[in-house]
């Protein structure tokens, strides 16, 4: 999740649309380019994420000829899902941007996922490798989450699986979490979407994604073996996966390794510019 991240409308972008999905519809900020030079971009949020936390770079990649679509991923904000924590795993959760793909007129898209969405696009990848011309690991560990955002993914975890604490109580218990740990306040400019979006998100989808978020195995071995060339990018001050963590992943993977100073977890919001000249030209190398 980015803590800084904006609603499209303060953005100027496209408004909300829906593809269908056998599992149900799917939310997309969906932003087509005017000349279409390139392959399309599926960009995947993180834990109690959303499509929005990718606001900055949609229009950017689409004047550099990508159709660039971020996406809800299933009981996030917008993107209804099952009551069922069991419903949220990472290989369901990965068949879903298999259907989200097929839906969207199939082909070999670029795959850009955020920190737990990383984890989701890597299971996609391995399952269907001819879906994809490139994968972009971005904020992504290769394995359990390990930095100091385990704690926070905990706590969630916790609250969520007791039905007597409302939604609008975990949020307000996690930003005193985030406080007493320094983090910097959320900007006013973004308080109250950052509180619609979380209420929004289904609890099962909680309980679910931070379950998988604190046990996923290491799959680095088996995204290597599939051959997808993958970019391997994140914050220098990164507090979800340590930063060396991530570099030792992209030498396993024999992955391009690109740090970006200027950002911590949230490339997409804290350093856009920073973030696009590394992925404009990673995509432009692969859209063969």
């Amino acid at each position: 999740m980015s803590r800084a991240a904006l609603p499209a409308s303060a953005l100027g972008l496209p408004d909300t649309t829906f593809a269908g999905t056998p599992r149900g519809p799917l939310a997309l900020i969906d932003v087509v380019p005017s000349s279409t030079t390139g392959r399309p971009v599926l960009l995947v949020p993180g834990f109690t994420g959303s499509k929005e936390d990718f606001g900055p770079v949609l229009t950017p990649l689409a004047e550099a000829g990508h159709r660039a679509v971020a996406c809800d991923q299933r009981g996030q904000f917008e993107s209804k899902g099952p009551d069922d924590a069991d419903a949220y795993t990472v290989d369901l959760l990965a068949q879903d941007l298999l259907d989200l793909v097929d839906a969207l007129g199939g082909g070999r898209w670029h795959l850009v996922g955020h920190s737990f969405g990383g984890l989701v696009s890597r299971a996609a990848v391995i399952a269907r490798p001819s879906a994809f011309a490139s994968l972009t690991l971005l904020d992504s560990g290769p394995a359990a989450i390990v930095g100091k955002r385990h704690g926070s993914t905990a706590l969630l975890q916790q609250g969520a699986a007791q039905p007597d604490i409302t939604m609008e109580a975990m949020w307000d218990a996690i930003t005193s979490f985030y406080a007493a740990e320094g983090r910097p306040p959320i900007a006013d400019a973004a308080a109250g979407f950052q509180r619609t979006r979380f209420t929004s998100t289904a609890r099962a989808c909680i309980i679910g994604t931070a379950t998988a978020l604190l046990a996923e195995p290491d799959r680095v071995d088996e995204l290597a073996a599939t051959r997808v060339p993958t970019l391997v990018t994140y914050g220098v001050d990164d507090d979800a996966w340590p930063p060396e963590l991530q570099s030792e992943m992209a030498a396993r993977l024999g992955a391009t390794d690109a740090p970006i100073e200027g950002a911590a977890h949230s490339p997409a919001v804290e350093n856009a510019p920073g973030l696009l000249a590394v992925l404009v030209p990673w995509l432009a190398a692969h859209d063969g």
